[in-house]
């Protein structure tokens, strides 16, 4: 069965609610886990208003605590439920390259992530990190909706 398991998260709810369920099926199974955020590079140009409004050394400071914020609230609930965990933060503009690169670095046997369930137009536009990671995944990966 599964012994370690990479769950990626940035924050949002629904990937918070993956978060808890992969924590969950973790202590089920009795399999360790390493979370993992991945920090967006500075943008001169963006769509993100914190992006345009800071320089990159204050978008940087922001960015840095958020992803501290997110992993902590994460590695709490992995602690209230008992589940050995490690926690990861990395900057890179390729979020799925970040996933699947650190599952393979830390001998993940599974990858356990949200999909925000876009399909047809908004799907293709906006790109899915989910897709790309079942797309370049040698391991399998467990999908939350």
């Amino acid at each position: 069965m599964f012994r370690h398991i990479l769950i990626p998260t940035d924050g949002s709810s629904l990937s918070s609610s993956a978060v808890e369920k992969a924590l969950r099926f973790a202590r089920e199974i009795r399999a360790q886990a390493t979370l993992l955020t991945v920090i967006e590079p500075f943008q001169l140009f963006s769509l993100a208003p914190e992006q345009v409004s800071s320089t990159a050394a204050d978008y940087h400071k922001h960015a840095t605590a958020q992803a501290e914020r997110i992993l902590s609230m994460a590695e709490a609930q992995a602690n209230s439920l008992g589940v050995q965990c490690t926690t990861v933060s990395v900057e890179h503009d390729q979020p799925h390259e970040v996933i699947v690169g650190t599952a393979l670095q830390r001998n993940c046997d599974l990858i356990a992530m949200a999909s925000h369930g876009r399909r047809g137009l908004s799907a293709v536009v906006l790109g899915s990190q989910t897709m790309k990671v079942l797309a370049f995944s040698k391991i399998p990966v467990l999908v939350y909706r």
